[in-house]
């Protein structure tokens, strides 16, 4: 499966009744995240369309949650990457009904990106400024997706591009070549970027990745990746747990290693 995983950008793992526990932990806070006035001043964007809940879940560093462990085989192979990286506290992302409506302060373009293109992005490339240049930032190792409801395939599930993260990769890596090390959080991208997403678009499958609660997703750090628009699912929306742990090492490191 390594290799499926460095060959796709990213691995899918079936039903398992440990994450299924953990996920049954979890979904209490996750609610009273999203029903919180504070944490949905913060987070609940696109009109009501989109509750982002970064830091929403009140985990360990070892991501257990109300004493459930959280391990699995998704977990074990993620591990198995990098060794355990400590959690931060998960993300409770819930894509509601009607997703996308544009964000506060979204251009026309953007928005019509965000629906024909799914909002497709590499995390760890940040737009800085009020030029919005493309930047490195936050090395992460991995994307871990833990779904905490049972949505369905129209609910707005994640997308990814197969094989992408590798064009990201060569991409960004000929751009930088000569830069040295330390220079690169500091070097705009945003050409860079836009190409290699167009390159993606143009010769990378397109997958979409429903899931159920205990069945999980893992994504390659490089991988290009974004949110399907809403066509159908249950009215409480598609919500769902994501661990992105630091990578240890520079950037050098965050593009060059599998």
């Amino acid at each position: 499966m390594v290799e499926a995983f460095r060959h796709h950008g990213y691995a899918r793992f079936g039903s398992d009744p440990d994450l299924t526990r953990w996920a049954a932990a979890a979904r209490p806070h996750a609610d009273a995240a999203l029903a919180d006035p504070d944490q949905r001043a913060r987070w609940l964007v696109c009109q009501g369309t989109w509750f982002v809940g970064v830091d929403a879940l009140p985990n360990a560093v070892d991501g257990a949650i109300d004493g459930v462990a959280l391990r699995g085989a998704a977990v074990t192979f993620a591990q198995g990457l990098f060794g355990a990286l400590p959690l931060h506290l998960a993300q409770v992302s819930v894509v509601l009904p009607g997703y996308p409506k544009p964000r506060k302060g979204e251009s026309e373009p953007a928005f019509r990106y965000r629906v024909i293109r799914d909002a497709a992005h590499l995390d760890g490339i940040k737009a800085f400024g009020s030029e919005r240049e493309r930047r490195i930032d936050e090395l992460h190792g991995w994307i871990l997706c833990l779904p905490l409801n049972d949505a369905g395939p129209g609910a707005s599930p994640m997308v990814v591009w197969e094989g992408s993260h590798e064009v990201m990769r060569r991409r960004l890596l000929q751009a930088l070549n000569g830069v040295p090390e330390a220079a690169w959080p500091r070097v705009d991208l945003t050409a860079v970027y836009q190409a290699a997403r167009r390159e993606v678009f143009e010769t990378c499958r397109r997958v979409e990745l429903p899931a159920m609660p205990g069945e999980a997703y893992l994504l390659h750090r490089l991988c290009l990746h974004g949110v399907a628009p809403w066509r159908d699912g249950p009215t409480e929306g598609r919500m769902v747990a994501y661990f992105r742990p630091e990578l240890p090492g520079g950037p050098a490191d965050w593009l060059g290693l599998d």
